[in-house]
């Protein structure tokens, strides 16, 4: 059922809708500057890897290539990587991760594949045809001391001006965060898993 709107309160909805316009097109119109963005997506709520792969769906129906690298996954399927790898060459996924440091329970091995995921990174981030790329998980390799985060940092502000990158993972480096032009946390306020919801396709995987 619609609600009768009363013609004075459309006349006072309008003009507040213009003065609100009025503001939001000089705020846009003082925005004037274009370059590559580092975001970061952290925080303990679910969400952080699936908002950066709605961002590289976005930038590929511009026509954009994409470069994916995951630090810490990679020892489980990824149907994300099977959607997108659906455009072809305009995507570049590389799962490099053995899973998380608990199942591996091997420190050398989790630091020479964390490496070994930087190397590719840097490769992609320096190929000009990327728009951009996205460091899943990169996070948790530098909260456990796996990557140098000052090596890692620069490298991140070195980037050419207009490469787009985005780092994924809970626990983001203070020095990270300062770096970055965007920073968004996912905040768990109610999660599925703590009501024994397993992880189920199409959701976690």
């Amino acid at each position: 059922m619609t609600k009768a709107v009363d013609e004075k309160e459309a006349e006072r909805h309008r003009a507040k809708m213009a003065k609100r316009k009025a503001v939001q097109d000089e705020e846009v119109a003082g925005k004037n500057i274009e370059k590559g963005l580092l975001i970061v997506h952290t925080g303990t709520g679910k969400g952080k890897s699936t908002a950066a792969f709605g961002l590289a769906l976005r930038m590929l129906g511009r026509g954009k290539r994409v470069g994916v690298v995951q630090f810490i996954k990679g020892a489980w399927h990824s149907a994300e990587r099977d959607a997108l790898e659906k455009f072809g060459d305009l995507i570049s996924w590389h799962s490099m991760g053995e899973g998380f440091t608990w199942e591996t329970q091997d420190l050398a091995r989790d630091i020479a594949a964390a490496t070994c995921a930087w190397e590719k990174a840097q490769e992609l981030m320096a190929d000009a045809s990327f728009a951009l790329v996205i460091l899943d998980e990169l996070n948790i390799a530098l909260r456990y001391d796996y990557l140098p985060l000052d090596e890692v940092i620069a490298a991140l502000n070195a980037r050419r001006h207009d490469l787009h990158v985005v780092v994924t993972g809970r626990n983001a480096k203070q020095p990270l965060i300062d770096a970055a032009d965007l920073v968004t946390e996912m905040t768990l306020v109610k999660h599925h898993f703590a009501a024994g919801v397993k992880a189920q396709q199409g959701i976690e995987f």
